[in-house]
């Protein structure tokens, strides 16, 4: 006769084992993230790389992109086996136990779960496609269209303006100068769209545009770099200063409000562009024969 009590108390121990363990790497990533948020705000070597790595992989979080930076230091766009096989990519067989650990949300997308991410050097398959806005494009003018329907503050025309978009914390006014080359309208259009957002036409208290600069800038450059427009990288010299005495929380939170608006503009760039695609795809209708 088979000793159930044995059995179930066997089972019992080695579930109790499991989600001690599962804890144990929980907890030891949270750590890891924290330290990779820490880098990001003290070394502007590692900003610049955290804003590269962001700009690759837009739909990641910045604690996943802190984990990656720390885990595979060469890494350039990432995936779980999922997203590379939606991709029409696999990951190599050699490279199976070489993975970092990354959060995804859990099954039937509640919670989060620990779960195994490759660089893309680590796959095989179709090549990567991403789009790349041109001067002069459709495509350009579409996500200047996008990202314009984001300022919540009235944009004006000003061709004496210095700069190809500048907005006035006083005013509560977003002024555009028309003259420029596109891929500076669309890096300046940005970052100022973004100081509109940040001010949320005065009801944040406390606001102040100096102190939102690099924030604005991190925002455009990471949209430029999703979208090929050329640009430089924000002037990161005070980073240290301006993130000093700062808790690893408030740190993250920060970070959060870029990639939370550089991914909420991108992907409505995405949508507007694809139905660009789909009504130049669509013929005309046909006239009736006669």
């Amino acid at each position: 006769m088979a000793n159930l009590e044995q059995i179930v108390t066997q089972k019992a121990e080695k579930d109790t084992r499991w989600r001690e363990q599962q804890q144990a790497e929980r907890e030891n990533t949270v750590a890891m993230q924290d330290a990779g948020i820490e880098q990001i705000t003290s070394s502007p070597e590692a900003y610049a790389r955290y804003l590269d790595m962001q700009g690759d992989n837009p739909t990641y979080s910045v604690g996943n992109i802190a984990l990656v930076m720390l885990a595979l230091p060469q890494a350039t766009v990432f995936g779980t086996r999922d997203r590379w096989r939606a991709l029409n990519r696999s990951v190599m067989g050699e490279e199976m136990n070489n993975s970092v650990k990354i959060f995804a949300k859990g099954p039937m997308g509640r919670g989060y779960t620990l779960t195994d991410a490759y660089d893309v050097t680590q796959t095989q398959g179709r090549d990567l496609k991403r789009p790349v806005l041109k001067e002069g494009s459709k495509g350009m003018e579409t996500a200047l269209t996008t990202v314009l329907n984001y300022a919540v503050a009235p944009v004006v025309i000003d061709k004496e303006l210095p700069v190809p978009a500048y907005y006035d914390p006083g005013n509560m006014e977003l002024a555009i100068n028309p003259d420029f080359p596109d891929h500076e309208a669309f890096a300046a259009i940005i970052a100022e769209v973004a100081q509109t957002r940040f001010h949320a036409k005065g009801a944040v208290p406390g606001y102040n545009r100096a102190e939102c600069e690099l924030d604005a800038q991190s925002v455009s450059y990471i949209l430029c770099r999703r979208f090929g427009v050329e640009r430089p990288m924000p002037e990161l010299e005070n980073l240290s200063e301006l993130y000093d005495g700062w808790e690893t929380e408030d740190r993250r939170y920060a970070l959060d409000k870029i990639q939370d608006m550089s991914k909420k503009m991108g992907r409505s760039i995405d949508k507007n562009l694809e139905a660009d695609k789909q009504r130049s795809r669509t013929p005309p209708p046909r006239r009736p024969v006669r």
